[in-house]
């Protein structure tokens, strides 16, 4: 779910000014799952820009604190999230891990990196929510590891169904400061796209691994 309305449409409205998420209904991108899809979102960019850098950092730093406490550690999930993780745990004046896909095969053989104790309070930080098995992946490992996984915060997440199923299933609560739905919204208010874009784009939403 996200935070509030007025943080998901700023927060779209900003992802858009930099090409953070491009729309393209017309000339679909190709994803590595293999679905065709009229959206292609690399919150990445945020990075680039010190003005923007800095409004998520705080918005996901304040919203991440009224939701769940001040944990002991942020941790992020790699490779997207760094990045945005380490911000907010500098913003928050926490301690920052962050967790890889796998562990690794050469050195220590971490899959997290950095310093975490058991017990440990941690809340994850993501930079896009697909279909959130990527993530939770990273929550499974924090708790192999015996930390206390309070909940997750992201950036954007596309609303699929099936994350909704993955979340519930892992009964984690899950924050997002945008979504796909305030998405088209601030897009079509603000001429990023016209009716029939919004209805190509609905649509794609609905039923993405068939959409053509």
């Amino acid at each position: 779910m996200i935070f509030d309305k007025n943080t998901a449409k700023k927060t779209a409205e900003v992802l858009l000014h930099i090409n953070a998420i491009k729309l393209n209904p017309k000339t679909p991108f190709n994803w590595a799952s293999g679905w065709k899809s009229p959206i292609y979102c690399d919150n990445r960019m945020v990075l680039s820009y010190p003005a923007i850098r800095n409004y998520i950092k705080s918005e996901m730093a304040k919203k991440l604190e009224d939701a769940y406490g001040k944990p002991d550690v942020i941790a992020g999930v790699a490779t997207g999230a760094i990045g945005i993780g380490a911000l907010v745990a500098e913003e928050l004046g926490l301690p920052f891990v962050y967790v890889r896909p796998e562990a690794k095969k050469h050195g220590r053989k971490n899959q997290i990196e950095g310093h975490l104790e058991k017990g440990q309070n941690v809340v994850v930080v993501e930079d896009l929510i697909s279909t959130g098995k990527s993530s939770l992946a990273a929550v499974d490992a924090l708790k192999s590891a015996g930390a206390t996984v309070k909940g997750m915060v992201a950036i954007f997440s596309y609303g699929f169904e099936v994350a909704k199923d993955n979340f519930e299933e892992k009964d984690l609560d899950l924050y997002t400061l945008s979504n796909y739905e305030n998405l088209l919204e601030q897009a079509l208010d603000t001429n990023f796209i016209n009716e029939n874009e919004l209805e190509i784009l609905s649509q794609w939403n609905a039923n993405p691994s068939e959409w053509t």
